[in-house]
């Protein structure tokens, strides 16, 4: 089908689907979304598309890509964006679209139920050990059990409330240690298996980036063929898959194993040294916590991998050597195995020259993590991805460095840009106060207890405020609960959706949040009405990952290469959880001076929803009081 061909079928059959809509309104900007995502995905070009909040880039994407007859792979960076797909939009377009279409959603194996595990627990004569686990923790299990027989998922997001990590990991398996559907005897009926099955003829799969960069890193094993994959959410492509493509090594992940092995071999001589060894291994990295390590790396460490290694190796090569006759101990004997051989194989990575990749060292020193995370991410993508599908990119925000940083060649990939539909400069207001201190002056924080106040009085409560540290935000949490009368909830009070749902619920009660909140939330309506950022969101300047891209691309470039749209991205993301329908009104105040006053301050205003703007408090009282009375 020609490019213009398909772009008129796309644009007729999104218009069949919206017009089904209850006081449906055409969207000019999803339309020429819709229409430019089928014309590229006809040519095999592929397309970056920043798309302004409201803009419905959900249906823009999936609409051209249904059309166009091929598999294509959806990721989101988010669990909410993967379920508004999975529940929402894709059941919408099933009804609406009149072309018969199927989708599956694929998740990482330890979200899903374990057959072979659940037979294992009921099988007490092949059972050598199993961790202590307490009288409630083993009723959520024999829930868990009952609940496995009666679903047709397995998937646990579909229990009325989310199990404890003990309770789900007696009855699941990670990828790690599950040695695969041609080993396990219940690997026709394995539900991770099922949803892989499903995908396998699906015409859409739904999975996140975190899965996608495992496909990548298994050489494409994990999800089906697929000519197009979308990328929603795409800001978060390079972190993302950084995490996903790179290994991360652990006392955690020696403990875990040495558990295995202690299920299938009762002798303690065979794990205590290697639980030993993840212990001084861990002592090793703890001190080089926030630190990049050079190569080579520092002696104790690599002393202490080169003998977890080679006990590792030697444990691996008795269990070959175990023989027995009972199923269930022969499938804990394939899966200590497999967990086994792929700890080797990240121990080998470690302890190579890892080439193009960063060593370092995040978690506290009681719990460290070495990770090994590819420098450029963009050389991973070029070679897996750009030059093998026909790739959508798509995000409120995307930065002007994005390209360059994930390796896709803009001289073969169409640009575009959609504006919101929604009217933000008579809805809404950004705010940066006049007479503001600088961020380190001692009287900076006096100041914007002040200003908190004086704004949050005047909406009524109703507020996100966002803090680029934990201590910040905490610290304010104190503050405020003595000076306003209205509620104000933190991480520590409730779980995340126990948040967002008493935020929803109250229009008076206030979040207090740290980074976990600039995206990935929804509070449409009257429930907010103010936004609260306290400095510009950039990343912290000794982010060892980052420090190495630093220097990669010379510090004369680094801060407008990388700092600059970091920060520029997550103050627009924060600053998009404001005005979610076109109904919505309210503030955006940064109380951070350098976005009136910095040589850079129009990178992050434009980047920013285009806001009414003022430095003056009392223009943002009164507007906000006006919202409040309507």
């Amino acid at each position: 089908m020609s490019g213009s061909l398909a772009g008129k079928e796309a644009i007729a059959a999104l218009r069949q689907v919206t017009s089904s809509f209850d006081g449906a309104e055409e969207r000019q900007g999803q339309i020429d979304m819709s229409h430019a995502i089928a014309e590229s995905l006809a040519s095999g070009r592929s397309i970056i598309v920043q798309a302004g909040t409201g803009t419905g880039k959900s249906l823009g994407y999936l609409v051209p890509a249904i059309l166009s007859g091929e598999t294509a792979v959806v990721a989101t960076a988010t669990k909410a964006l993967q379920d508004q797909l999975n529940s929402n939009d894709l059941p919408l377009l099933e009804k609406h679209l009149g072309i018969p279409f199927t989708w599956a959603v694929v998740k990482g194996r330890s979200n899903y139920a374990c057959l072979q595990r659940i037979n294992e627990r009921a099988d007490k004569s092949a059972q050598l050990e199993f961790e202590e686990t307490s009288d409630r923790v083993n009723k959520e299990i024999d829930e868990l059990i009952a609940w496995s027989k009666k679903t047709k998922t397995g998937d646990f997001e579909e229990l009325p409330r989310i199990p404890s990590d003990r309770a789900k990991q007696a009855i699941s398996v990670s990828t790690d240690e599950c040695p695969g559907k041609s080993r396990c005897p219940v690997g026709a009926n394995c539900f991770a298996e099922r949803a892989r099955d499903a995908a396998s003829t699906a015409n859409v799969v739904v999975v996140n980036i975190a899965l996608y960069g495992a496909h990548i890193a298994s050489s494409g094993n994990i999800l089906p063929e697929h000519k197009i994959v979308i990328f929603d959410e795409a800001h978060q492509l390079e972190s993302s898959l950084s995490d996903a493509v790179g290994i991360q090594l652990t006392n955690g992940r020696v403990s875990s194993f040495a558990s295995s092995v202690r299920r299938v071999i009762a002798d303690p001589m065979v794990t205590n040294r290697l639980e030993e060894l993840g212990l001084r291994f861990s002592g090793a990295i703890g001190p080089h916590v926030g630190n990049r390590l050079q190569r080579p790396l520092p002696s104790s460490i690599v002393e202490n991998m080169s003998l977890i290694r080679i006990e590792v190796a030697t444990i691996i090569n008795a269990l070959r050597e175990l023989k027995t006759d009972n199923e269930p101990t022969q499938q804990r004997i394939y899966r200590a195995q497999t967990q086994g051989t792929r700890l080797t194989e990240s121990l080998d990575i470690a302890l190579g020259s890892f080439e193009g990749y960063v060593a370092y060292v995040e978690g506290s020193e009681e719990r460290p993590i070495l990770r090994i995370t590819p420098l450029h991410i963009g050389e991973v993508l070029a070679t897996n991805v750009w030059n093998e599908h026909t790739a959508v990119l798509t995000s409120a925000t995307v930065p002007h460095s994005m390209p360059e940083r994930v390796g896709l060649p803009l001289d073969g990939t169409e640009v575009l840009t959609v504006d919101s539909p929604f009217d933000y400069e008579k809805n809404s207001i950004l705010y940066c106060s006049r007479f503001f201190p600088e961020v380190k002056s001692p009287e900076y924080k006096e100041f914007l207890y002040d200003e908190m106040e004086a704004l949050m009085t005047a909406a009524g409560g109703r507020t996100l405020a966002l803090f680029t540290s934990n201590a910040a935000m905490y610290a304010a949490i104190d503050a405020m609960r003595e000076r306003v009368p209205f509620p104000i909830l933190g991480p520590k009070d409730y779980p995340r959706q126990t948040l967002i749902d008493m935020f929803n619920a109250d229009e008076p009660t206030c979040i207090f949040a740290s980074q976990g909140f600039f995206q990935g939330v929804d509070f449409p309506g009257r429930t907010l009405s103010l936004v609260i950022l306290d400095k510009l969101p950039f990343p912290t300047p000794t982010d060892p990952l980052l420090e190495a891209r630093r220097d990669a691309i010379g510090r004369d470039k680094s801060f407008g290469e990388i700092d600059l749209p970091m920060a520029a991205t997550s103050l627009a993301q924060a600053a998009g959880r404001l005005i979610r329908t076109d109904t919505d009104r309210g503030v955006v105040a940064v109380f951070d001076s350098r976005l009136a006053t910095a040589k850079y301050k129009w990178t992050l205003i434009n980047a920013m929803p285009p806001m009414n703007k003022t430095r003056e408090r009392p223009v943002v009282e009164q507007f906000l009081r006006d919202i409040t009375q309507d």
